[in-house]
């Protein structure tokens, strides 16, 4: 997860410098904030994806034959 911090940082960072050199109501500058806010979109989607996993979720990971682990489908 640090790694796409890493990564908004540098576009955040790209995307001030596009907007220095070409101005703020250039294509490029549009563009390069385009990009920073995408990587966030991305980072937020891999938050709400992480689960944070019980006592039980971890036992079913390494013993998914118990009992206990069953699924049933209906």
């Amino acid at each position: 997860m640090s790694d796409i911090q890493e990564k908004i940082q540098q576009e955040v960072k790209s995307a001030r410098e596009a907007c220095d050199v070409s101005g703020a109501t250039s294509g490029e500058c549009a563009a390069a904030w385009d990009a920073v806010e995408e990587l966030q979109a991305e980072a937020a989607h891999q938050r709400t994806q992480q689960k944070p996993q019980n006592s039980l979720d971890k036992y079913c990971a390494d013993n998914p034959e118990a009992a206990e682990c069953r699924v049933y489908e209906d």
